[in-house]
């Protein structure tokens, strides 16, 4: 049985200016130190590489968890950052409860967005922005109380 999502991994080419950014500038929680490994067989066999090396923390907001990574063998694949119309993970949305507040915070802790403002759809208000590495990090805030408009989305009001 699958009870949900636990965590949310993405690797960097510099892990200490991404725990900043998610700890300062997101207010995430550092809940762990951090860990390496090189060469570890127990490792390589679990994420399916050879002689891997790397580093990881973990970090969370309420439940969201994110395990921040950054690999030194093998060397990563460079490519373009994901759109949000590419295959594969595109983005993570954080639920928030004033858009606007946050929206001009991280904005001012250096956050760039792809809107001016958060977007008023009626039920959600939303705009997409990007980390330091140009990840899709989506800022939601959900209008509780048109529980209807949240049930023709599929999603479950909390």
């Amino acid at each position: 049985m699958i009870r949900g999502i636990h965590h949310i991994a993405l690797n960097t080419p510099d892990l200490e200016r991404m725990r900043l950014f998610y700890t300062q500038v997101l207010g995430f929680e550092q809940v762990s130190e951090p860990y390496s490994w090189e060469n570890d067989g127990l490792s390589d066999r679990a994420i399916g590489l050879r002689g891997s090396a790397a580093s990881h923390i973990w970090i969370r907001a309420g439940n969201c968890f994110i395990e921040l990574f950054q690999y030194t063998n093998p060397p990563a694949r460079e490519a373009e950052p994901l759109r949000p119309c590419d295959r594969g993970y595109t983005h993570f949305a954080l639920d928030v409860t004033d858009i606007e507040a946050e929206y001009d915070r991280l904005a001012a802790g250096g956050m760039r967005f792809a809107h001016e403002r958060p977007v008023d759809f009626g039920a959600i208000q939303a705009v997409y922005g990007w980390d330091p590495d140009g990840n899709v990090i989506e800022l939601q805030q959900m209008d509780r109380s048109n529980a209807a408009a949240f049930e023709t989305l599929g999603a479950v009001v909390p």
